[in-house]
Order: C-alpha cells, then structure tokens, then sequence
C-alpha cells in the first residue's frame, strides 16, 4: 500500500484546509528541559483525536473480518513477516503501555512515538490486506476512460515515459522520491512526539486513515492495469517501481488464484485514486505549520508528486483523485470535536 493540495475542495470545508496549509507557524517548540517539555505538553494537549482513533482502528478491524470470511483470503501467519510485524506491534504496544505514566521527557516521547508509530503500522496493514479483498470484487478496467480524461487535460504519459527511459539520474531519483512514502510518517511522527505535539499526530493518523478508507471504497470504481501496461507498447527499457503489479495481482485475484496474503511482498494495486498523491498531500498539511519540518517535508513530498505518473504507472486523474481524496480526508477531520486525549 498499499502505495501522500489539488483544486477538488468540499465546499462546506474550504476555509479549513486552507487554513491548515497557511495558518501562522506555532509558538517555538520549548527546548528539551524536562520542566518546559512537560509544560508544553500539558498546555494545548488536552483535546486530541485519541478516542476517533481508537474508534476508526476498531472499526477497521471489524470491518475487514467479513471481508477475509467471504474471499477466504487471510494473512499467512506462518512466514517471517508476519512475524516481525507482530513482535514490532508487540513492542510498540508494550512500551505504550510500560510508560502509561511517563514521568520524563524521554518516556513520555518513546511513549507517544510507540503509540503513534504502532496505529500507523496498523493502518498499513489493514489498508494492504483491505486492498488485496477488495480486488476479488472488482471487474473490468478503467483504463480507456482514465486515459481519455488525461488526454482532455493535456497529459502525455507516453512523453514523460519516454524522457524517464532517456535519463537515468532521473529514473534513480525517481524511484527514491517514491519510495520516500515509506520514509517520511515516520520522520513526522518522530518530530511530533520528540515536541510533544500529540494531538497533531493523532490528526495526522486520523487523516491518513480516513484517506485509505475512501481510497479504497473508490478503488472498485477505478480499477485499472495502469499507464504503463496500457499505453506502452513495445519494448519496455525502464521497469518502474510499480511494475505490472495491477495488471497481475488484480486478475488473480478476481480467479481467486492468490490463497494468502504475505505482508511482507503486498504490492500497491489501487490505480485510482493515486494513494501516493493523497499521501502526500496529507504529509505536506501536517507538516506545514512547523517551518524547520516544512522545509523538509515539503520538497521531498513535491519530489514524490513528480515522481509518481511513472514510478506509480498512474494517470494523472489517478492523482487528481487522490488529492481530492487527500482534502476531504483533512477537512473531515478537522471539522471532528475534540475529546479529551488518552496519556
């Protein structure tokens, strides 16, 4: 995933997505004193999205049990990865629940990090495996009408193709900007718990996991081989990262050819929306506030955006999409009431 504004905005929510991206920088963070950490967490922390989280996790997991039934598709439990995921998820939780009551800095930093890191694991994995049960569903492809609306908006994929083929620095740089999708929550997610920033990460995975529930009731709407697949024709002389996966991965699972899920080797099959532009969307609106994050996140999130119609094999509406996607996602959850957070 599995796998990250555009100009599709809600209406009612405008005014709030806007704000995100251009309200004045915070207050500097206090320095790591343990008397102004815990001063800076107690002031502004007190209403958080804990609770929707735990709700949105708890639902997700219900949620995706009658799918798992009805496909008899299940994660195999019996390979490495799903092993290291589960001890990672262990750990993570151990040390959430080790230092409930963190009387240092240190602690109360490790404690939210493990939390909020444990959530986005567990968002990921349940969005790889909803992917993959969803896909059995799906029929046709999408991609004639997405390549039609390209075409309305003036894109040429094949053009772009053709000038990654030609440029290997680019292909290289390519493929670490995409890839930095598995890189940067943590780097957000880092940066929040070390400034105690707690109900700004629980936005943030709030945000996120809104996204991939959308992404993926969208999904059997759009679903697609991908750009590469059916515009390329002819020899392919650069493999993007993407490969051919959706052209694979989606007929045999529609055959039901694919009897388990190993966690460790999930491929991205969700064409449209373009998972990747959501995310990284909602990286850049988490991040801007803070200006010493922002001149970080930023471009490496606008790096990514360039990146994907060739590493992802996506569309251009793919990415249209997924940044609508993005905006609804944050306008959604900014708009939740807040409720005391969780220590």
């Amino acid at each position: 995933m599995v796998a990250l504004a555009k100009s599709v905005r809600p209406a009612n929510g405008a005014a709030d997505f806007d704000h995100a991206m251009t309200s004045s920088s915070p207050p500097a963070c206090p320095a790591p004193g343990p008397n102004l950490f815990v001063g800076a967490v107690s002031a502004g922390r007190t209403a958080g999205g804990t609770p929707w989280l735990v709700l949105a996790l708890m639902a997700s997991g219900i949620a995706i049990v009658p799918l798992m039934l009805h496909n008899r598709l299940f994660p195999d439990v019996s390979n490495r990865s799903f092993l290291a995921l589960s001890l990672i998820m262990a750990l993570c939780l151990g040390i959430r629940i080790a230092m409930t009551n963190a009387r240092t800095p240190w602690q109360t930093r490790l404690r939210d990090f493990s939390s909020h890191a444990g959530a986005m694991l567990l968002i990921g994995i349940l969005g790889a495996i909803a992917s993959y049960e969803t896909a059995a569903d799906t029929s046709g492809f999408s991609d004639a009408a997405l390549a039609r609306s390209d075409t309305a908006l003036h894109f040429d994929w094949v053009a772009l193709y053709r000038i990654v083929c030609g440029h290997p620095l680019l292909q290289h740089l390519g493929a670490l900007a995409y890839g930095s999708i598995y890189v940067t929550p943590w780097a957000l997610l880092g940066w929040l718990a070390w400034h105690g920033e707690r109900d700004r990460a629980h936005r943030f995975l709030l945000s996120f996991w809104a996204a991939s529930v959308m992404t993926l009731a969208l999904f059997p709407l759009f679903p697609a081989r991908g750009a590469l697949a059916f515009l390329w024709h002819g020899p392919i002389h650069y493999m993007p990262t993407s490969g051919l996966y959706q052209s694979a991965i989606i007929p045999a699972r529609r055959a039901h050819a694919i009897q388990a899920i190993d966690l460790g080797a999930v491929q991205g099959i969700v064409c449209a929306p373009s998972f990747h532009t959501a995310s990284a969307v909602i990286f850049m609106v988490t991040a801007w506030p803070f200006p010493a994050l922002r001149r970080v996140i930023v471009p490496v999130n606008i790096a990514m955006l360039l990146s994907t119609p060739v590493e992802g094999t996506h569309y251009l509406t793919n990415m249209l999409l997924g940044a609508a996607v993005a905006a609804l996602a944050c306008v959604t959850i900014r708009s939740l009431p807040n409720t005391p957070a969780a220590a």
